[in-house]
Order: structure tokens, then C-alpha cells, then sequence
């Protein structure tokens, strides 16, 4: 693949990443992933292709997530406290989550868990019937930390920003109203996105043969193609969700979510469809 179509492949992915995490509260990294890992193989870097797609879309997240934040906070959709304790508690186990994977486990196990994942989380929201009252969700910062840590290690190993998980959680669990679930969801990724980049940094220095201007299992040119365009896309994202209802917001999310479970699973390879 020739350098000019690879920046002009990831700088377009970037514009869908940056728009779907300011509209939907998530990284992006569930449409980064599937065309990084493609790009990365086609240079043939196969082996590490999935580990490079990983650490590197986490750090598009990290100011990606602060765009997206920044939006939704000038809506007050964000709560802030709730949002720096499932980061830092995300942050620790994004690390650890980073170094699992980097360590221990290859494309055959990632590929499918990571699609397994997404899919899991499209049906456990397509079955949760919303609230019917409006009452505020209840201040728990414990809880609030057990589930960031527990969603940080997911991410790290899987190369998730978090927003696929938490997005979900916050609704659900924890009784968030969609629109605040998705702002709060943006200010958790500022943490666990530069904590998983950070682990597959380090724990890729040592890895041979890596592709120009990586370090570790960053690769900083795929990184600069889908921040310059993600970056500011979240900003109209975030302000296309506050003119949507929650309920239709909820159906575009349970939709790619669903998209990218199979993709990743390799449904549609199975079934011969090229989508």
C-alpha cells in the first residue's frame, strides 16, 4: 500500500472516528481498529499488525476525547466528578490491560474477543428498556471506581478507548440519562486513552522491525492522519447528539456496535459479504 493512500484512507476513518465519539460518547477505536489492523497488514506487518492498531488509536482518543469533553461540557451533559473517578480507576487498569496483551496474547484470541466484546455490550443495550422516571443518578464512588477499573482493564487489552463499555454501564448501571452517560463517557476516555497508549508504548520498545516513525507500538504517522481530522469532527459530533432524542441516539449506537462485533468476529467473511 503507498504511503499516499495510506494517510488519505486513515485521515477519512478519521473524520467517521471523530464525528461518532463526539456524537456517541465512545473512542472511536471500534471503526479505527478494523482499518488500521487492515492498513498495518497490507504494509505486512501482519504479526503486530492488531498490537500497532491498538496502541496507536488509543492515542488518537486521548485529544480527541478532550474535543468531545469540552463539547458536551458547554451542554452540561458532563459530570465531572464521576468522570475523573472512573478515568483514574480506568487509567490503572488500561495499563495493566496493555501490558496482558502486549505480552501475552496474539491476533488469533484479540480479533474475535475484541468483536465478542462489542457485541455483547450492542445486546445487553438493545434488551434494557429505559427509565421512565428522571431522577439523578446517585453519587457512588466506589462503585464508580470498581467499574473503571474493571472497564480499563478491557480496554487496554482489547485497545478500546472505553466509550463502547462505558456508554452502556453509565445508562444502565448506573442509571444515567443517555445524553449525560455519553459526556461523562468522553471525560473517563481522557485517562484510560493515554493510559493504554502509554502500556503499548513501553512494553513495544523492545519489539524488532516496527514501521517508520513508531515507537513502541505507536506508530506516530497513522496517529497525526486520524487526529487531524477526528479532532475537530467530535466537535460537530458532540453537537449533533444534543439535537437528537435519546432513544434514537441509543439505536445508532446498538447499530454499529452490532457492525463492528461481526466484522471483527469475521461474520461477514464467513458469509462471503465484502462489508
Amino acid at each position: 500500500m503507498e504511503l499516499l493512500t495510506v494517510i488519505i484512507v486513515l485521515a477519512l476513518t478519521g473524520v467517521a472516528v471523530g464525528f461518532a465519539e463526539g456524537l456517541l460518547g465512545v473512542g472511536g477505536c471500534f471503526i479505527m481498529v478494523p482499518v488500521t489492523f487492515f492498513v498495518f497488514k497490507e504494509m505486512g506487518y501482519g504479526d503486530i499488525a492488531l498490537k500497532l492498531a491498538f496502541g496507536s488509536n488509543l492515542l488518537v482518543v486521548f485529544p480527541t476525547a478532550i474535543s468531545g469533553a469540552w463539547a458536551h461540557t458547554k451542554k452540561e451533559a458532563v459530570w465531572w466528578k464521576a468522570g475523573i473517578i472512573l478515568g483514574v480507576f480506568g487509567a490503572i487498569g488500561a495499563l495493566i490491560g496493555a501490558t496482558i496483551t502486549s505480552q501475552l496474547l496474539s491476533e488469533g484470541i484479540l480479533k474475535p474477543a475484541f468483536g465478542l466484546v462489542i457485541g455483547l455490550g450492542a445486546l445487553r443495550m438493545l434488551a434494557w428498556k429505559p427509565q421512565k422516571t428522571e431522577e439523578a443518578p446517585k453519587e457512588k464512588p466506589l462503585l464508580w471506581a470498581c467499574w473503571g477499573f474493571s472497564i480499563g482493564i478491557l480496554c487496554g487489552m482489547l485497545g478500546l478507548g472505553g466509550g463502547i463499555i462505558t456508554v452502556p454501564v453509565l445508562a444502565m448501571a448506573l442509571k444515567f440519562k443517555m445524553h449525560h452517560a455519553v459526556g461523562t463517557s468522553l471525560s473517563m476516555m481522557i485517562f484510560t486513552s493515554i493510559a493504554g497508549s502509554i502500556g503499548y508504548l513501553i512494553n513495544g520498545l523492545s519489539v524488532p522491525n516496527l514501521p517508520p516513525y513508531s515507537t513502541g507500538y505507536v506508530n506516530l504517522l497513522a496517529w497525526a492522519c486520524l487526529a487531524m481530522t477526528s479532532i475537530p469532527v467530535a466537535q460537530i459530533g458532540a453537537r449533533t447528539t444534543h439535537n437528537l432524542p435519546a432513544t434514537q441516539l441509543r439505536y445508532i449506537f446498538i447499530a454499529v456496535m452490532f457492525y463492528v462485533a461481526l466484522k471483527m468476529i469475521g461474520v461477514f467473511e464467513w458469509l462471503g459479504l465484502l462489508i
